[in-house]
């Protein structure tokens, strides 16, 4: 684990690499109110073991952090960790670890650290933020109390959306700052942060930013911090893989042309709209947690006993589960359950 003031040679040295999977959390119970712990072994061990991904990003959006308990995000970290290095050692434990209270957020990056996690990243907070002043604010109290390198996370969701002056800012105040997801699907937001914080290791979300060779650039990074990756390919259909070491490679034109044919582009493109938005609440940026698992069982992943998001996310429509399971059958074959 990077203390905080190893965090930026870390980062520099490849310490973030390769394919990061955002796991869901499968729940069990009548109403979802336990977690399918099997179910949440089984996706740890795909994505490290039958995927080859390197790293894992924990109890964030897609894990519907806002429902959980501390003590399930702790346990939900505590697994991972335990799964993922029992088949590869070298796994990269990213976890998100936002809460309304900044001691809360102490409480669990501190946690996360012992657990044996790498890097814990903070999102935008999601309530009562004074924009960039008061993040600032947030991540200097969670840095001056934890020794672990920390990343930003500014989603759109949180229902603030930063500058670049103020990402930046947070960057080149607070040292253990080392990486950035950036959500806001908006490449320009990454061309901003870069010239103003140039160490900022900057994933950005919206693929067009690495086709149009921002890569090559320096802008971005190669690492894909928290992808739904096991989505979006299979152990015998490693599209995702496949794409991505023609970006990394500097075969843009050819890693264009792949992802058309392959059907990367469609999964990629096809699922997003229900993945992340919420036809009720236009302009809202959402991680439904009910079409990530649904989209996982089609695969052959179990979603959990009890497959629906928690309160106070609704319930997915049939015909997002339509448009969903014709996305894959379009591509390739569904696959079998994992471990049938």
């Amino acid at each position: 684990m990077p203390s905080a003031r190893e965090a930026r040679e870390w980062v520099a040295s490849g310490g973030l690499h390769g394919i990061g999977d955002s796991l869901y959390t499968p729940f069990r119970g009548r109403d979802g109110e336990d977690i399918d712990w099997d179910a949440y072994r089984t996706l740890v061990r795909y994505c490290v073991g039958d995927l080859g991904h390197p790293m894992l990003w924990l109890t964030s959006g897609v894990s519907e952090w806002w429902s959980l308990t501390m003590d399930e995000r702790k346990s939900l970290v505590e697994v991972a960790i335990a799964e993922a290095r029992a088949i590869a050692p070298d796994t990269v434990i990213q976890v998100a670890t936002i809460a309304n209270a900044a001691q809360d957020c102490v409480e669990l990056t501190n946690h996360a650290a012992a657990a044996g996690a790498d890097i814990c990243y903070i999102q935008t907070p999601p309530m009562e933020a004074h924009c960039g002043d008061g993040v600032l604010r947030f991540f200097q109290y969670v840095a001056d109390r934890t020794d672990i390198a920390l990343g930003i996370f500014p989603s759109p969701s949180s229902g603030l959306l930063l500058t670049p002056q103020e990402v930046a800012r947070i960057a080149n105040e607070i040292p253990a700052v080392c990486a950035m997801k950036e959500g806001h699907m908006q490449p320009s937001m990454s061309m901003g942060v870069h010239a103003l914080a140039p160490t900022l290791y900057i994933w950005e979300c919206n693929t067009m930013a690495y086709t149009s060779g921002w890569l090559q650039k320096g802008i971005v990074s190669p690492a894909q911090l928290a992808t739904s990756g096991y989505l979006k390919e299979t152990p015998d259909k490693p599209i995702l893989k496949e794409f991505w070491a023609r970006i990394w490679d500097g075969r843009i034109e050819e890693a264009v042309q792949y992802a058309s044919e392959s059907g990367f582009d469609e999964v990629n493109e096809g699922l997003g709209g229900w993945l992340t938005t919420y036809p009720g609440r236009t302009g809202y940026l959402t991680h439904w947690g009910e079409a990530f698992k649904y989209a996982a069982s089609v695969l052959g992943l179990p979603p959990g006993e009890y497959p629906y998001s928690r309160p106070p996310q609704a319930y997915l429509p049939d015909a997002a589960k339509e448009h969903i399971r014709s996305i894959y059958e379009r591509v390739g074959p569904v696959a079998q359950p994992v471990g049938a």
